[in-house]
């Protein structure tokens, strides 16, 4: 019975405690206890990047990069194009955060073209750009007169031009660089023609169906075809003093955000470099 009414009194003085306000630093504990985990929710919680790719092999490269991310409190969202023009739209409209996809030149001309207020972020890799056919064995058996297919994609045409001109093929004039056209072409001593008016995209199939005499195609096209520069293109360009690095572009400003400096010091980090060695075998060039 005393244990009762002493265990009465206490609960008695404790109330009155609380009703003069003794009790008032326990709201306020309880609140600064409500609030820890939230804070520490909001930092521990992953930044979300949005990021546009083609397939191959860019969507692979930023797929073995995803965990690396996350442990960094980076969730990569990774979203797959099959053209060359939406990608920089989605970009520029915000929907992206970045994309990775394009080399610089075809990057260069497309802020010119639209005026995208973009940056390159970093340099990723070199895909190195390939003359595919299944009629010849090689370049020497290309006929007189033969028909060259190659993209409507006029950043590419340089390319193209810079390949054939260091395998002898054809002569430029002088000094017109990476910007070179058909019109640049000062010797042709095989009369080889050119037909520019299909979509880089479509470069595996007019490959596949045999159209003209020889194909060139953007490597991240062939590698999604199953085709290997390194061993099945007739000529290929040499990944040397190569201007046409892939980056990762993204819009003026946002080269400073943290999350976005992070996403290029993995893809550019060793484990990626030997990723890139291992997967392709010189099919795809890391530029760092």
């Amino acid at each position: 019975m005393k244990k009762f009414f002493s265990f009465l009194s206490a609960g008695v003085l404790s109330l009155a405690l609380v009703a003069c306000g003794g009790g008032n630093d326990a709201p306020a504990q309880e609140e600064a206890q409500d609030d820890a985990p939230q804070e520490e929710q909001a930092t521990e919680e992953a930044v979300t990047l949005v990021i546009g790719a083609s397939n191959v092999p860019h969507a692979e490269v930023l797929e073995f990069a995803q965990p690396i991310l996350a442990e960094e409190g980076i969730n990569l969202q990774i979203e797959t194009f099959q053209d060359y023009v939406l990608p920089n739209q989605a970009l520029d409209d915000g929907t992206l955060d970045a994309n990775y996809f394009q080399h610089i030149p075809y990057l260069e001309a497309q802020m010119a073209e639209h005026g995208y207020e973009f940056v390159n972020a970093g340099g990723m890799h070199i895909e190195p750009f390939g003359l595919y056919t299944k009629k010849y064995a090689s370049i020497d058996e290309l006929p007189e007169g033969a028909e060259i297919v190659m993209s409507n994609s006029i950043p590419d045409h340089g390319r193209v031009f810079a390949i054939l001109e260091d395998h002898g093929l054809v002569t430029l004039a002088e000094g017109v660089g990476i910007g070179a056209t058909v019109e640049d072409v000062v010797e042709n001593p095989r009369n080889f023609t050119f037909r520019a008016n299909i979509d880089a995209s479509m470069l595996p199939q007019a490959y596949e169906h045999e159209e003209g005499d020889a194909v060139f195609i953007n490597a991240n096209f062939a590698l999604g075809a199953g085709l290997h520069p390194g061993s099945d293109a007739l000529v290929v360009e040499s990944p040397e003093d190569n201007p046409y690095v892939n980056v990762v572009a993204v819009r003026e400003g946002d080269e400073t955000r943290p999350e976005i400096q992070k996403l290029i010091e993995v893809l550019q980090s060793e484990e990626v470099r030997n990723f890139i060695l291992e997967k392709w075998e010189g099919d795809v060039v890391p530029a760092f």
